[in-house]
C-alpha cells in the first residue's frame, strides 16, 4: 500500500483534489465577503466581476503551486494553502481600504472593468509574493 501513496500519478491525483476543494471553498469565502453574487453577476456578462473572480482563482491557484512545490506532506501543502489564502484575503481588505473614494465592491458589481482589472492584477501579484515567502 506504501507503493500505492508513493506512486507520482496517485500524488498529482491527491494535490489536484485538494486544491480543486480548496478552491471552491475559499471562492464560498470571498462571495461571502463581496456584496454580489459572482456567478450571477458572471452568468449576467459582467467582465469586472470575471476579472475580478478569475485573479481570485488564479491567486489561490498560484499559492498552492508553490505549496505544493515546497512540501512533500499533504498536511503541510493545506496549511501553507490556507496560510497563503488568509493572506490573500487580507490584501482584499486592504485594497478596499485603500481606495475611499469609491467603494471596490460596487465599482465591480458595476461593471467598472478598470477596477475589475487591477482587483485580478492585486490577487495574482499578491499570489505570487505570498508564493514565494511559503518556507520549505
Amino acid at each position: 500500500m506504501k507503493d500505492f501513496w508513493e506512486n507520482e500519478y496517485i500524488y498529482t491525483a491527491g494535490n489536484y483534489s485538494v486544491v480543486v476543494l480548496f478552491v471552491v471553498v475559499f471562492l464560498a469565502i470571498f462571495e461571502l465577503v463581496t456584496k454580489y453574487n459572482n456567478w450571477e453577476e458572471i452568468k449576467k456578462g459582467n467582465m469586472a466581476v470575471a476579472m475580478a473572480t478569475g485573479g481570485k482563482i488564479f491567486g489561490i491557484a498560484n499559492i498552492f503551486r508553490h505549496s505544493i512545490m515546497h512540501h512533500d506532506s499533504l498536511l503541510m501543502m493545506i496549511i501553507w494553502g490556507v496560510y497563503g489564502f488568509v493572506l490573500l484575503l487580507i490584501g482584499y481588505f486592504i485594497f478596499e481600504f485603500l481606495t475611499p473614494k469609491f467603494k471596490i465592491d460596487d465599482e465591480i458589481q458595476n461593471n467598472n472593468r478598470a477596477v475589475g482589472f487591477i482587483s485580478m492584477v492585486i490577487s495574482i501579484g499578491l499570489s505570487y509574493v505570498i508564493g514565494a515567502g511559503i518556507l520549505v
